[in-house]
């Protein structure tokens, strides 16, 4: 992470314009490089919050770091205890093991495979029916009922949710918009399959006071062409193939567990690596 220093760097003066070589050298400390590479490498890795920052921000701050690093380096060399040489040795096993799963995941996705994904996932699925509504929301079922003669004898039900609905949608005459089952609550839900279209419904209760609900149209909805999906299947498709392969490379690997009784609450004993 780059810290105070980045504010330092920025202060810096301009260094003037390097061949684009990973191996260009732009500083040596106490003997040792530190490399266009060594930058663009560090870079890579930190936080997006910090990709965003101007190119000369990045630069001098992360060149700064590297150079304090290098010097504290220099100063602890091999003084490490067991803890810290166990650290090292989990870090980089770690860091290993992710390039190995970047690698995975890089492999290209076999297109009769994305094919196969999206029939088992969308071809047997059946038309699901969505529905257009719009309702009036009152607290009583007094005002629910007088809302509901007054549409019945003519009244343009748009300008009654205008003038008397007091849910969000109201000012845009209780427009609800389409939706599918199950995104609205169970009561609403019920009374809107009950209707036909132009109907209005009977006062309905729900969590929320009283609603008279108008069904303005119903359509079917196909299941979404490939292309819509895609992205969605390929993620999927690469999740499942990446982790198929780990487990094969990790079932295939020589391993020999010690038969050995070990209680579990040791893990929580730090001493034992001091």
């Amino acid at each position: 992470m780059i810290r105070p220093l980045l504010l330092v760097g920025a202060l810096a003066a301009p260094m003037p314009a390097l061949a684009q070589d990973a191996s260009t050298v732009l500083a040596t400390v106490n003997g040792t490089d530190i490399t266009l590479g060594h930058v663009i490498a560090l870079r890579e890795r930190l936080p997006a919050e910090y990709q965003q920052l101007p190119d000369d921000v990045l630069y001098q701050g992360l060149l700064d770091q590297l150079i304090q690093q290098q010097a504290l380096n220099d100063v602890i060399g091999d003084d490490l205890n067991r803890a810290d040489e166990l650290s090292l040795e989990n870090e980089r096993r770690a860091f290993l093991a992710s390039r190995m799963i970047g690698r995975l995941a890089e492999e290209p996705l076999d297109e009769s495979a994305i094919e196969e994904a999206y029939k088992e996932q969308f071809g047997s699925a059946e038309p699901e029916t969505e529905w257009n509504a719009s309702h009036i929301l009152v607290e009583t079922e007094e005002e629910a009922r007088a809302l509901k003669a007054q549409a019945d004898e003519g009244a343009d039900f748009a300008e009654l949710a205008r003038e008397n609905s007091t849910g969000p949608s109201g000012p845009n005459g209780g427009l609800l918009g389409w939706f599918g089952a199950g995104q609205m609550v169970p009561e609403f839900q019920q009374a809107v399959e009950s209707l036909e279209a132009g109907q209005v419904s009977d006062p309905v209760q729900t969590q929320f006071g009283w609603h008279v609900v108008k069904l303005n149209e119903t359509r079917q909805k196909d299941a979404p062409p490939l292309e819509q999906v895609r992205p969605q299947i390929e993620n999927a498709l690469r999740e499942s193939t990446v982790q198929a392969e780990i487990e094969r490379i990790a079932g295939e690997a020589q391993v020999e567990r010690a038969e050995i009784d070990i209680e579990p609450s040791v893990i929580r004993d730090p001493e034992l690596i001091d």
